[in-house]
């Protein structure tokens, strides 16, 4: 309620997908938003400092005041994330329901993979009749194939997005019936991912990068001799080609 006890309009919520990669990865109606909002929700990865978010916005002045930190725990159990996102939508809808205008910003593209689907969804439960807008992003893979000059489709080839299989079998599987794996959330996985497309004989057609733009940068147009135990981490993808690239020109 305002002090005339009419109900307080609800402040508008904005999806921002920013970077992953150099400074300037963002939307200019995104870029709009933000400069419109009174809160910024800038997730951070538990066990980091700073957040990937907003070194991704570097040269855009926020004021430090409008800055809200939102550590993330990227827990297995369905049920404490489901506790996490609740307990987020809840601090959100606190300052849409004073009538500020808050943007929540997610590395790369905002319904790709994203965290934010479920604050968003969270969030629409909590006040159905917020007005809200999601700007989309750059996704990691398309950042990535345009650091590194690696195509991810041609003519009528292929190509297959999906997060890192637990097993050998079935991403083999998945090479086998497509062209091009673009391949997320490898983590841990990467050392065995790395043998099998050397055990297919196509690493060398094969890509990787990490942290594209931001202090850590590994680019590698040619996976054959990637070290694995150095190129883990956080911020990482993998462009798999299953044959050699055509050659269409003269």
């Amino acid at each position: 309620m305002s002090a005339t006890g009419t109900p307080q309009k609800l402040g508008t919520f904005w999806g921002l997908g920013v970077g992953p990669g150099p400074a300037g990865y963002i939307p200019l109606a995104a870029v709009e938003a933000l400069r419109q909002a009174d809160v910024v929700f800038a997730p951070r990865a538990r066990g980091t400092e700073t957040s990937v978010a907003l070194q991704c916005l570097a040269g855009i002045d926020i004021a430090p005041e409008r800055i809200r930190d939102v550590e993330f725990n990227m827990d297995p159990d369905r049920s404490v994330l489901s506790e996490h996102y609740t307990g987020l939508a809840e601090t959100i809808a606190v300052e849409l329901c004073a009538g500020r205008n808050v943007a929540y910003l997610t590395i790369g593209d905002s319904l790709t993979y994203s965290t934010y689907g479920y604050v968003l969804a969270a969030l629409r439960d909590r006040l159905p009749d917020m007005p809200h807008r999601t700007f989309p992003g750059i996704t990691s893979y398309a950042s990535a194939a345009s650091a590194l000059g690696w195509p991810l489709g041609e003519g009528k080839e292929r190509t297959l997005i999906l997060p890192c299989p637990d097993d050998a079998a079935a991403l083999r599987s998945d090479i086998e019936s497509h062209d091009i794996i673009v391949l997320m959330k490898v983590g841990a996985r990467l050392p065995w991912v790395l043998d099998l497309l050397r055990e297919m004989g196509i690493a060398e057609h094969c890509a990787f990068a990490r942290r594209i733009g931001l202090p850590g940068e590994m680019l590698s147009a040619d996976v054959g001799s990637l070290c694995a135990t150095e190129a883990m981490g956080y911020l990482a993808t993998l462009l798999i080609r299953k044959t050699p690239r055509e050659k269409r020109h003269s």
